[in-house]
């Protein structure tokens, strides 16, 4: 029997953008012949997509769906601002973030090897369905789902129609879940998407940001002339400053720049009489990291007419 490579998997994926798990079972039963592996994939519906695979995906939408304890944020990239706009492709990904939170995965491929609830096809199946439909390719990019405890809630906001989306736990660290702590991890939520901070607490800041931060402002200080005992203040000063524009606890609650995000809580904690604390969040932002390809309207729909 022939021996099934992740070399072979991966070539034959990247011809036909089947799943990991659908690629590898079609090499299997075809016995390594690439050929006739991509025949079962197109017989399955798996290949359909194959000229699209490859395209680059930047755009599409990020949802959010919080169902009890349970929260995903999930971004679904397509290829032009056109589809991701579509009300095919926005239902298709609010579907998506439902698959992902009455699953188990944890990784995208995980994800995209299981059955789409209620079927017997895989979720890459369902996927390359979509891309069938839509003309475009598709990619479920990236996903986060918390379990949050029996004393927290999970905060969501999607800003812009999907251009950015935060998830965030907040736990009553005394006392018991209320629709006051809902509210007040939504509201952070909404701070998190328009503030953008780094790290949850100076705690969270890595050696390597740290080290980055004093280099810089060592190097301003000692060109500006000041002698050292001056340049040491100087520099605690810039890093404080550092930490109160990158750790969310510190930062200038939006809706009230005289209070930091962490005072913001306590308030609020003190109100509903028990103690709130942040334990996680997740910010997404459209598209980020890819390079996208440069088009003006016109071939925007010309591509999507094709």
């Amino acid at each position: 029997m022939t021996d099934i490579t992740p070399a072979m998997i991966k070539e034959l994926r990247e011809q036909t953008g089947a799943g990991f798990a659908d690629v590898k079972a079609a090499l299997t039963e075809a016995k390594g012949d690439r050929e006739e592996a991509t025949k079962i994939l197109r017989k399955k519906g798996l290949a359909a997509a194959s000229k699209k695979a490859g395209r680059i995906t930047a755009e599409g939408t990020i949802q959010a769906l919080v169902s009890g304890n349970t929260g995903v944020l999930v971004e679904v990239n397509c290829e032009t601002d056109f589809v991701g706009r579509n009300d095919l492709f926005k239902n298709f990904a609010a579907e998506v973030a439902k698959a992902i939170a009455a699953s188990k995965a944890k990784s995208v491929d995980e994800f995209l090897a299981e059955k789409w609830p209620g079927t017997s096809e895989s979720v890459s199946q369902r996927v390359a369905e979509m891309i069938g439909s839509i003309k475009e390719n598709i990619s479920v990019r990236r996903f986060e789902r918390y379990e949050a405890p029996a004393t927290a809630a999970v905060g969501t906001y999607i800003h812009g129609g999907g251009k950015i989306g935060v998830m965030v736990e907040l736990v009553a660290e005394s006392g018991t879940r209320s629709a006051k702590l809902e509210e007040v991890g939504r509201d952070i939520a909404m701070h998190i998407a328009a503030s953008e901070p780094r790290f949850l607490s100076r705690n969270d800041v890595t050696e390597k940001d740290l080290a980055t931060e004093r280099e810089i402002a060592r190097e301003q200080a000692v060109k500006s002339g000041k002698p050292e005992n001056i340049v040491e203040k100087i520099v605690s000063g810039k890093m404080e400053k550092f930490y109160g524009e990158t750790c969310l606890l510190e930062q200038p609650y939006i809706r009230d720049d005289k209070a930091t995000v962490m005072q913001y809580i306590e308030k609020q904690g003190k109100e509903a009489g028990c103690k709130y604390g942040i334990t996680r969040y997740v910010r997404y932002k459209l598209g980020e990291g890819i390079e996208k390809k440069q088009e003006d309207f016109a071939a925007e729909v010309a591509s999507y007419m094709k």
